[in-house]
């Protein structure tokens, strides 16, 4: 389920080329926050994968709701406990 979403925000990812010691920058403008940069195109998609799961469990563990990305949704029970 979690990785699905995953899988769904990384295909919406954008990424540019910047002047910059890590040049590539990735971001999924849908999710509020979620960019990673790297200093090639794979490093920066990892570190992107791994924001968007930080997300993911913050969003949940706050109780933030979690906005559908296309077809994808996160059903989570309405009762969840974070210990």
């Amino acid at each position: 389920m979690i990785s699905a979403y995953i899988d769904a925000a990384l295909s919406r990812a954008h990424y540019e080329l910047m002047q910059d010691e890590d040049p590539y920058y990735g971001e999924v403008t849908e999710l509020p926050g979620v960019w990673a940069s790297g200093k090639t195109l794979e490093e920066c998609r990892r570190n992107l994968t791994d924001v968007v799961e930080e997300w993911v469990i913050i969003r949940i563990a706050h109780s933030l709701p979690i906005p559908p990305l296309g077809d994808t949704r996160l059903n989570l029970p309405r009762e969840l406990s974070v210990a």
